[in-house]
């Protein structure tokens, strides 16, 4: 049974490091989860956030707290689908959503911490967790509700079962090999010249052959920077470029128009996070060019990522691990992904994004897309030291997770020090 009050823990990594133009003054946090059982056994879950506001997370946590507590896991996951609507439906929270906002940030929080409990139960890691089910079971976690004009359980039935021809082929090839990861790490608005062309130097080295270069603060300077990149990495390897949410949608087909001539493959999140149309009108008027557009770590939800597809708004999808509803939602994002035939690339980067999205990625290539072309998981190499099981990338690739559960789990010795406002870091910082 899941007993006791939740242990919620807020943390703070990284101030003023990977600013963007929306998000200039970062200060990379997390809302961190702990189910304690009976016998013992641990989950572990967490939310990602940018700094202040993180308390507010804090507390929606601690208000789904009362819907948890005291319940037996085996009772969770026998009705995966129920307990999922269970946090998402309260009468009365709902409100704060409905499955958008702080409120859903908090519920990622609390089931990423269910299915890391889950999987270290099974003994196993959450991706072969989920690749070991029975479809329908995988299925059987997925809240339909809103999107059944899309995808009906049995379509998503069907996309599973079929997908069974080659699966073992395809688990052995992700632990011989691992997934294929583009790095953002070398082209961060503010490096100077030489930090971008000394990063791209030992990226190449070390078998990078993806990139992905933040644009939007100035149109010269963007083409001129890009160029650069351009002209380091050579006309064979791939380029895309991230505006941040920067421009209005006229802005932003003018804009990546002029930086056509660096073959961009994807140009990421032109305009607000939240504009369908807008975003269906940049990806008609960049079709000719060959760019496509991309999106999805502020994607509120299913419903939105319905929409985007039905509109032809995105031509590459990008789930989140703490943006949706946990693993739950973003199945459900994943076989919509793949009947629309848009391949899936998963956002990362921030506080455990990496460590937490490897698993769902590896899920959707075994049991889902069965198909490697154009698609790709971001890596940004910082603050993997905080977590037990952190990411490995080896010749550009991630390195299958072999240790049990969700690798949601930060040592010990970080919480303790990082924790607000009790931690080391913190009260330093408090006494200034």
């Amino acid at each position: 049974n899941v007993r006791g009050q939740n242990s919620v823990k807020d943390q703070a990594f990284v101030r003023c490091l990977l600013s963007t133009l929306q998000h200039t003054d970062p200060d990379y946090s997390a809302a961190y989860v702990v189910l304690d059982t009976d016998s013992g056994l641990k989950g572990f879950g967490l939310t990602f956030t940018l700094g202040k506001g993180t308390e507010i997370v804090v507390r929606a946590v601690q208000a789904l707290a009362g819907l948890v507590v005291g319940k037996s896991l085996q009772d969770i996951v026998s009705n995966f689908r129920d307990f999922y609507r269970l946090l998402t439906s309260d009468g009365q929270m709902r409100w704060l959503g409905p499955e958008k906002g702080v409120i859903h940030l908090a519920t990622a929080a609390v089931l990423n911490a269910v299915w890391d409990l889950w999987a270290r139960l099974e003994g196993k890691p959450l991706w072969k967790l989920l690749v070991d089910m029975d479809p329908k079971q995988v299925v059987s976690c997925i809240d339909f509700r809103y999107i059944t004009d899309v995808l009906t359980e049995e379509e998503a039935l069907g996309i599973l079962v079929n997908a069974k021809e080659g699966k073992q082929q395809r688990e052995d090839l992700m632990m011989s090999q691992g997934y294929p990861a583009y790095t953002t790490s070398c082209a961060w608005l503010g490096y100077s010249d030489h930090q971008l062309k000394q990063l791209c130097a030992d990226a190449l080295q070390n078998g990078w052959t993806r990139f992905k270069v933040k644009v939007g603060a100035d149109l010269e300077d963007d083409i001129r920077r890009c160029r650069l990149i351009r002209q380091m990495i050579g006309p064979s390897n791939t380029l895309m470029i991230d505006a941040n949410q920067r421009w209005d949608v006229a802005e932003a087909i003018s804009w990546v128009t002029r930086l056509a001539e660096v073959k961009p493959l994807w140009i990421e999140e032109p305009t607000s996070p939240d504009d369908i149309l807008g975003h269906a009108a940049i990806s008609k008027a960049l079709a000719p060019l060959g760019i496509g557009v991309a999106s999805g770590e502020q994607c509120h939800n299913r419903v939105m990522f319905k929409q985007f597809l039905q509109a032809s708004a995105l031509q590459f999808v990008q789930i989140d691990s703490c943006r949706l509803g946990s693993v739950n939602e973003n199945l459900a994002v994943l076989l919509m992904a793949h009947k629309f035939k848009v391949p899936v690339c998963p956002h990362a980067g921030g506080v455990g994004l990496c460590e937490l999205v490897q698993h769902l990625i590896l899920f959707d290539y075994i049991c889902v897309s069965a198909d490697l072309s154009g698609r790709m998981c971001e890596y940004v190499d910082h603050l993997h030291e905080h977590f037990t099981s952190p990411a490995v990338i080896q010749n550009a690739h991630y390195l299958t997770p072999k240790d049990p559960g969700y690798s949601c789990e930060m040592l010990e010795s970080s919480v303790k020090r990082h924790e607000y406002p009790e931690g080391d870091v913190w009260k330093l910082q408090l006494n200034k």
